[in-house]
């Protein structure tokens, strides 16, 4: 039996990774910066919008800043006791991210209940002007995120974040139209409820998939199947089994896979190298371990998984075994 293993790095990905530690810096800046200025806005106006705002702005801020150092941590080399290194940093800082969302909505629902009962007097003309700046600081930084959203899961949270958090500077600033121009004051903690909704679904998504990458699971952008047939299709692969696709961060995907060619296969190195390059080429897999067995006697020692078989013309010399 045989083994073959890629990793693969490039310059690419390091550009990447810079330019997307950048962006997440000064967006950083600037949402730490406005958050004060809402969070005293909302102090001063008594608009639970934008305290609700600026609440967001405050796991926004956490949420970049925790992103940063989950990014410097993912830069740690391997050991003897991380062999995959600190990479899954970022997953735990973006799940931790997306919880820390959940916490701030069960503050602002408890005081958008009790507004609802009796709403205050909210100064609306200072309201405006703060969630138009507010509107500004969150169109700058989704500027800068927009082109490494798709980079790694930390920076797509982070991305969330900052959409979210434009619809409730937009919320906010539509409340505070509403009061001038009507007096409704009940818009206020409606709007705040609105809010409350938006910082749902931003997080929802990522807490969903970081909890997939952490349980393993098969990458949302790869198909179990087309791997699967990826590998069988190649001449003198005649049997499948133990194939796993997984995350070790984002765009960090692994497979392993146990490969049955025929009794006496001579090309196992040329089937070996010509496996990894396929995998790489077509699905972006860089680390990837085949083991190249002649014989299923491992997999039924261990119980392993059912073994896939190949077509017709990759037939296995394998009496009695299947």
């Amino acid at each position: 039996m045989e083994n073959g293993h890629n990793h693969h790095h490039d310059h690419d990905h390091a550009h990447h990774h810079e330019g997307s530690r950048r962006s997440l810096f000064y967006s950083f800046l600037m949402v730490a910066g406005f958050m004060v200025v809402e969070a005293v806005g909302g102090w001063y106006t008594n608009s639970l919008a934008l305290w609700s705002d600026a609440g967001h702005m405050l796991t926004d801020a956490g949420a970049l800043a925790l992103s940063l150092l989950a990014m410097k941590i993912g830069e740690l080399p391997p050991s003897t006791t991380k062999t995959f290194g600190y990479r899954r940093t970022e997953i735990l800082a973006a799940l931790g991210n997306g919880l820390a969302l959940w916490t701030i909505v069960g503050v602002i629902l408890h005081e958008a209940y009790s507004r609802l009962q009796s709403p205050p007097e909210v100064k609306a003309p200072v309201m405006i002007a703060v969630a138009a700046i507010g509107l500004l600081v969150n169109l700058i930084s989704i500027r800068l995120l927009h082109a490494h959203k798709d980079d790694n899961l930390n920076v797509r949270g982070a991305f969330l974040h900052v959409l979210a958090d434009l619809l409730g500077s937009v919320g906010a600033l539509a409340a505070g139209l509403i009061m001038l121009t009507t007096g409704w004051q009940l818009i206020d903690p409606l709007i705040s409820l609105g809010i409350c909704l938006l910082i749902l679904w931003s997080s929802w998504g990522i807490v969903k998939d970081a909890v997939h990458v952490l349980l393993l699971g098969v990458p949302s952008h790869i198909d179990y199947r087309e791997v699967e047939q990826e590998i069988l299709g190649h001449p003198g692969v005649c049997c499948l089994y133990d194939l796993h696709i997984w995350a070790i961060a984002s765009g960090r995907e692994a497979v392993t896979a146990h490969v049955v060619v025929p009794d006496g296969y001579e090309r196992r190195q040329e089937l070996l190298a010509e496996l990894v390059a396929a995998l790489q080429q077509r699905f972006g897999i860089e680390h990837t371990t085949i083991q190249i067995e002649e014989s299923h006697d491992l997999k039924e020692g261990r119980g392993a998984s059912a073994c896939r078989v190949g077509g017709p013309g990759n037939a296995c010399a394998l009496p009695g075994k299947g």
